[in-house]
């Protein structure tokens, strides 16, 4: 006997257990001989990480992928993994020693420090792997891989020496986003961007006299939120605040940075400045003569025309200073603190001031008073502005990132960017949003060298060894180089390893095939390489999808994947993206202890329309534990009513219309399911199961069917024939509706196990639901059945539609009329009567040549039935009163029009102020359309 509820914390357990035991999910298990393979490798989360939102999206999405092909008979392996995360692991270590032990990694050595990581790992690092179980993940578990294995990292070291030996890897001076706090370069995607607006304004002349200690205070509380402007003296003038034709005015929002000022640009076509192209300024507080020179980079309608060019600390000017061979001063160290003392680019052709070289070792922001103060004194302090701008901050370390000019090692990735864009544009890799492939081009065509190497302990150490005169010798390992160094000095040298370890992402572009066993030719890579699919978000394009195609292409001569889903972000039910500064995220562990990992599946898998982000309210989730109640609730009703399977029932021989027409309704369900999931579209292909589980199932077919299960004197053959149906079809649901909602199907499918006859099965194991094919029913389809049981349906929905929108009170029964009625809508009719009478409250049926006056007519399947309201409703008030309605949404759609159509509101509201004005003109409209037919209905 089924439980009186579902209790979906129980069930899934249970269920967990029984796919750990059957070993459910290995690759190959269940597929005949000779399947096709099917492979999805898991975007690998960071080994330091705990399920948020977009993991649940991403892995419900992947996980109906592969359950649904399992089913299809193909040989499926989902190959899961986590990534070790250089940066995050090691501030968790780091943080974790302060906090037990008081000391810091720099504190022991580094082997030390990496037992301590190992140790971490071993006990916390399986985190979220456990949580992906939780939600239902059909990885094949037994063959999970993490990025620092001792496989994998043979992968990484063979990979890097041989880009090496192909010319591709080097090492470089360059600009990279420096991390003061971690004291490493870090990626783009570790980057985010804060906002910071300031409210001193102060100007040379005003009101206002300068007061150093207030804009000290100022600075203090707000270092990044205001335009400095400076006047820049001509050479060989005498300087004077008053008279702008003896400087130059430069902004900017980082002070300090002006120590290593080169150059100043100007537009060659700036009316005003452009007759200093070619003069040369004196750089205050330095004393370095540096030239202002021509460059569109310069926008004469911005700021004042004129800006200052640090090569050695801004992205942007990088690349200017080397269109105009400018020098290069880098004026920090690793900790973002002043570097002047001793640093000979500074010092070369400047002449500072002792308050200027006083500035060494302070920390960036305090410098960036004492510039400002000193600037002001010395009257080059031509006003200050409040100016909001985003500054660059850590993601982890949250402190502000600092482009900076150092020593790194790169990838030179233009001619493996060259086969990556040549392979979508031949459709060997298609890209679904198709939207998605234009910034895959834009990246691959702009790409700049990769920079590999990050100033950590934790994660690859680079394979390069120096000799005494620092001599670079690449090899997998220290006997390799050793050889090499053998080779070159003559003789045995000490030789000392480079410190650095490789970017996170290089062993992440590996992973197509490193993780199926490369560079060994093991049979797993044979079988599953290329990989099927890959589903992934649109932020790591650029940093994974497109890496992995670099890397499979020039290391497997084939690309890594043939499809790549870009899924859509999760957002706050108001479309605000979800942030913990907000308060707005959702724990998705919160939300399955409160209604199941199925309920939150289905809702992100309903949701999941292509190129539209999802939001995600409690609501939703509610309404889909709802939905497996309903299912629950209706296998209990099949139980209590004797549904068992038969033996020897075959579904394609059923005689009642009623039961024929059901099992047609399942065909076309499994059908759009079966073209939805493949196709990326699971939205519609949830939509199907949706519509046919609790809409055509439980509402109509059950409700249909009471007469003939609980009736008096009902044929017997007919009750046993709808018995059967009845549980026929709660196995096909268990079928559709598994790659969905595993835990509650496979439930039920254990539930039924017992009762009635054995499942007959062409093939698969009908032990575990996960294991069974997907239902062919191609032969279930019956036009005639449908037309029947359809009509009925749609003649008794339409019915309650009409009278719901012309405020029929609940309790009252109207007649019904068709009008012209063919022979087989009376026939139907008659066979139906007593069940339209009750489910659709009418008082009687009639047929008749033309409708009775006063009455609300309604078209079904091309019949004319009409509901006559004379005595039952005023039509002349209800037209009023639909009218003024009519006229309160054209008020409201007016009002959402101005406001979208006015360009400063558009300009200043958020994202999602703008998308709920949308929805709310989109459900208006709707509503409008429901009440147009109402009121052509009573016309």
């Amino acid at each position: 006997m089924m439980d009186k509820t579902f209790e979906p914390a129980t069930v899934e357990a249970r269920v967990s257990a029984a796919w750990e035991k059957a070993d459910a999910f290995k690759a190959g298990r269940g597929a005949a001989p000779g399947a096709e393979p099917y492979c999805i490798v898991i975007p690998p989360p960071n080994v330091t990480g705990s399920l948020h939102m977009g993991h649940a999206l991403n892995n419900t999405l992947q996980d109906a992928l592969c359950r649904f092909e399992r089913m299809r008979g193909k040989d499926v392996l989902w190959q899961p993994g986590t990534d070790h995360a250089g940066i995050a692991t090691q501030m968790v270590v780091e943080r974790k020693l302060s906090a037990e032990r008081n000391i810091s990694r720099r504190d022991m050595s580094r082997e030390d420090f990496l037992k301590e990581v190992w140790a971490w790992k071993a006990e916390s690092g399986g985190t979220i792997v456990n949580q992906l179980k939780r939600l239902g993940a059909s990885c094949d578990w037994s063959r999970e891989r993490f990025t620092m294995d001792e496989g994998l990292s043979q992968a990484v070291l063979k990979v890097f020496v041989a880009l090496h030996k192909q010319g591709l890897i080097y090492r470089a001076k360059r600009l990279v986003n420096w991390d003061p706090k971690f004291q490493t370069a870090i990626s783009d995607l570790e980057v985010v961007q804060v906002e910071k607006s300031g409210s001193f304004k102060w100007e040379r002349g005003g009101e206002e006299a300068f007061d150093s200690a207030k804009l000290e205070k100022v600075l203090n509380r707000d270092p990044g939120g205001h335009l400095y402007y400076f006047n820049y003296p001509l050479e060989g003038v005498a300087y004077d605040a008053d008279d702008a034709s003896t400087f130059i005015t430069v902004a900017t929002t980082r002070p300090e940075t002006m120590l290593g000022d080169t150059g100043v640009a100007v537009h060659p076509e700036n009316e005003k400045l452009g007759h200093l192209i070619g003069r040369n300024v004196v750089l205050p507080l330095v004393g370095r003569i540096i030239p202002i020179f021509g460059d569109d980079y310069a926008d004469p309608e911005k700021g004042t025309g004129a800006v200052k060019i640090t090569p050695a600390h801004d992205f942007n000017d990088f690349e200017v200073g080397k269109r105009h061979k400018l020098d290069v001063v880098n004026i920090l160290d690793g900790e973002a603190r002043v570097l002047l003392a001793d640093n000979a680019d500074f010092l070369a052709g400047s002449v500072p001031a002792s308050e200027t070289l006083a500035l060494h070792g302070l920390d960036r922001f305090a410098a960036r008073k004492r510039v400002v103060v000193l600037m002001a004194e010395r009257g080059f302090l031509a006003k200050v502005e409040p100016h909001g701008h985003t500054v660059p901050h850590g993601d982890r370390s949250d402190v502000v990132i600092e482009p900076w000019l150092t020593d790194q090692w790169y990838v030179d990735v233009k001619p493996l960017a060259q086969r990556s864009l040549k392979a979508v544009r031949d459709g060997r890799t298609k890209f679904t949003p198709e939207s998605w492939t234009k910034v895959y081009y834009d990246w691959l065509e702009n790409i700049e060298p990769w920079c590999v190497s990050r100033q950590l302990w934790w994660g690859h150490q680079i394979p390069v060894w120096y000799g005494p005169d620092g001599e670079v010798f690449v090899a997998e390992s220290e006997v390799e180089a050793q050889a090499l160094a053998l080779g070159h000095y003559g003789g045995t040298v000490e030789l000392i390893r480079d410190e650095d370890v490789l970017d996170t992402w290089f062993s992440s572009a590996l992973w197509p095939f490193s993780t199926l066993g490369w560079p060994e030719d093991t049979a797993e890579l044979k079988r599953y390489y290329p990989t099927a699919t890959l589903v992934t978000a649109f932020d790591i394009i650029f940093f994974w999808v497109a890496r992995m195609m670099m890397m499979g292409l020039n290391f497997m001569d084939e690309v890594p994947f043939k499809d790549v889903y870009i899924h859509a972000i999760v957002r706050d039910e108001k479309g605000a993206k979800m942030s913990k500064s907000k308060g707005n995220v959702i724990d998705p562990l919160t939300i399955v202890d409160q209604y199941g990992a199925d309920a939150l599946r289905f809702t992100l898998a309903a949701m999941a329309a292509q190129g539209r982000d999802i939001k995600l309210s409690t609501a939703r989730v509610e309404g889909y534990r709802n939905f497996a109640t309903k299912i629950w609730n209706a296998a209990r009703f099949a139980e209590l009513n004797g549904c068992a399977r038969a033996d020897g029932f075959d579904p394609a021989k059923v005689k009642q219309p009623l039961n024929r027409w059901i099992l047609s309704e399942a065909a076309r369900a499994a059908d759009e399911i079966a073209a939805g999931i493949p196709s990326f579209k699971f939205n519609e292909a949830a939509a199907a199961a949706y519509r046919f589980t609790w809409g055509q199932f439980c509402d109509w077919y059950l409700e249909l069917a009471k007469p003939v299960l609980q009736g008096e004197g009902v044929d017997p053959a007919e009750k046993a024939e709808t018995q059967a149906t009845v549980a026929h079809v709660i196995d096909l649901i268990c079928q559709l509706l598994h790659p969905f909602m595993p835990f509650l199907t496979e439930e039920l499918w254990a539930q039924k196990a017992g009762e009635g006859a054995p499942r007959k099965l062409t093939s698969g194991d009908d032990a575990l639901v996960c294991l069974t094919h997907w239902p062919d029913l191609a032969a279930l389809r019956d036009a005639a059945a449908e037309a029947e049981i359809g009509f009925v349906v749609d003649l008794i929905s339409d019915i309650r539609s009409v009278r719901s929108e012309v405020n029929v009170p609940a309790g009252t029964q109207a007649p019904l009329v068709l009008v012209k009625a063919s022979a087989a809508t009376r026939a139907t009719i008659e066979s139906w009567r007593p069940m339209i009478e009750r489910l659709a409250r009418v008082s009687e049926i009639a047929f008749a040549e033309t409708a009775p006056a006063q009455s609300a007519q309604i078209i079904v399947r091309g019949e004319v039935a009409a509901l006559p309201l004379a005595g039952i409703i005023d039509l002349d008030v209800e037209r009023v009163r639909l009218t003024k309605e009519m006229a309160k949404l054209d008020q409201d759609i007016a009002v959402v029009d101005k406001k979208l159509g006015n360009p400063d509101f558009m300009a200043r509201a958020p994202e999602e102020v703008v998308e709920e004005n949308l929805e709310r003109k989109a459900v208006a409209q709707a509503r409008k359309l429901k009440i147009a037919e109402a009121l052509t209905r009573l016309s």
